[in-house]
């Protein structure tokens, strides 16, 4: 709503009775507590002390020390008589102190490690396990198979490596003839292992596949 002059007439009687800026907004209706306070401040009404006061330091009063209480003269003591004093006993020989009784042994829980041997419990001190002499090896004796044959310790880059047998045959070897120059294989292998391929139209079609394979065009 719009300011009119019968309203900022209204607003500065409630000014300056004293009523808060809240209570203004609510009889004039339309406007919130903000423009009221907005309003009076550009009219230059009376500007009114903050409702919040500075944290001021609360100063306890000491409380005062308490007051000693009177003390009161020690009353006098009346004589103690003597006690009479107990014939003495005759010194006895001193008794042997008893000896401890054995504790019955308890077994000791000892864990199988790996390979057998048993492990060191925590606090014990034992002396270090010799380790085991080393293996001897002992070359193995070449199959009378392959006597004079190429193996494969003796394969260098002059000689063809094509292998001759299955490896798990007691006479498998290697071919051993001087190779091919920039082959690994000798001349007669590398008609094996390399072949030319044929024109497309004289290759073989392949062998048909079980039921169920991919179809080949």
């Amino acid at each position: 709503m719009s300011w009119t002059e019968e309203r900022i007439d209204t607003l500065k009687k409630m000014w300056d009775s004293g009523m808060t800026a809240t209570q203004i907004a609510e009889e004039l209706g339309g406007v919130s507590r903000n423009a009221v306070i907005g309003k009076a401040h550009r009219l230059g009404l009376q500007s009114r002390p903050s409702p919040v006061k500075p944290n001021e330091p609360k100063v306890e009063a000491a409380a005062p020390a308490p007051k000693p209480a009177p003390v009161a003269a020690p009353a006098p003591k009346a004589p103690v008589a003597a006690a009479p004093r107990a014939p003495a006993e005759p010194a006895s020989a001193p008794t042997a102190a008893p000896e401890p009784r054995p504790e019955p042994s308890a077994p000791v829980l000892r864990s199988v490690g790996p390979g057998g041997f048993l492990r060191q419990n925590p606090g014990e001190q034992a002396a270090p396990i010799a380790p085991a002499p080393p293996r001897r090896l002992v070359p193995a004796k070449p199959s009378e198979a392959i006597a004079g044959k190429t193996s494969l310790l003796d394969l260098n880059d002059r000689i063809c490596k094509w292998p001759l047998g299955h490896p798990g045959e007691p006479d498998f070897h290697f071919c051993g003839d001087k190779v091919n120059p920039g082959f690994p294989y000798c001349v007669a292998h590398c008609g094996h292992a390399y072949q030319a391929q044929l024109p497309r139209r004289d290759r073989r079609p392949p062998p048909p596949l079980p039921f169920g394979g991919p179809r080949v065009r």
